[in-house]
């Protein structure tokens, strides 16, 4: 397996520490094809995963949602008394797992015609919305200095030989 290396990205990226071990995770994963599945982009922070469960029901199915790691697992419960001259149609126990992106919600799920649809959005904490900084003027100050009037602090000067913007 190959091996990357972040040390660009980490020099201007603050807080993607986690980034590392989820491409490990994820490309350490081996979870075949099936069932098969999509992953739609619904909208501007709506995305929804859709899997092929012909056969399944909804008691044969759990989704559960641990730490932005989503969670599906389906078993077919014994449906005995059929005989089968051909048995196309996978019946096998599978479990996939999907990471999600921190602030996404698991907003529904719905089973019907074949296919499992769980919708997920994005929802940002107001505090995490993008604002607006007010600019101040005045003289500014070193970390953890109280005023230059009460001696606790030299003010900084501009850097020299530095173009204004």
């Amino acid at each position: 397996m190959a091996t990357l290396d972040f040390t660009p990205l980490f020099r201007s990226s603050v807080g993607f520490d986690r980034l590392p071990s989820l491409l490990s995770d994820a490309l350490g994963r081996d979870e075949g094809g099936y069932p098969p599945y999509n992953i739609e982009k619904c909208g501007q922070d709506q995305y929804r995963i859709i899997l092929a469960l012909a056969g399944f029901t909804r008691d044969d199915v759990e989704i559960v949602l641990d730490h932005n790691r989503l969670f599906i697992r389906g078993k077919l419960k014994d449906r005995s008394g059929s005989t089968y001259l051909h048995r196309g149609i996978a019946s096998r126990a599978f479990e996939r797992q999907f990471d999600l992106a921190d602030y996404i919600e698991v907003t529904g799920a719905t089973m019907g015609d074949g296919l499992l649809v769980i919708d997920l959005q994005r929802e940002l904490p107001e505090a995490l919305k993008p604002r607006t900084i007010p600019i101040n003027a005045g003289t500014f100050m070193h970390v953890g200095a109280s005023s230059p009037a009460a001696g606790g602090g030299q003010p900084l000067e501009p850097a020299k030989g530095r173009l204004a913007a």
